[in-house]
């Protein structure tokens, strides 16, 4: 047991040079990138976001509707009036 921590911080400096090494590939590099234009991830990603933007849209619409279901009706009354 003379080594010591020494493997330990081996492997720490390793994961570390290899996540600096992914870190320069870039976008392309990336492992669900892999293959794709940037045009094709561009059309990808607009279209992922398309989506989230929908599903969002009819959350809101059905929280509103549902918020308005359950609002009591309430009469604004003028006093001047009565």
């Amino acid at each position: 047991m003379t080594r010591g921590n020494q493997r330990d911080l081996a492997r720490e400096k390793n994961q570390k040079k290899q996540a600096d090494a992914k870190k320069r590939l870039g976008a392309a590099g990336q492992e669900g990138n892999a293959g794709l234009s940037m045009d094709n991830r561009m059309n990808r990603d607009a279209d992922i976001m398309r989506i989230k933007q929908e599903k969002a849209a009819a959350k809101k619409a059905e929280e509103a509707a549902a918020a308005a279901a359950n609002a009591k009706k309430v009469s604004k009354v003028d006093p001047l009036k009565m």
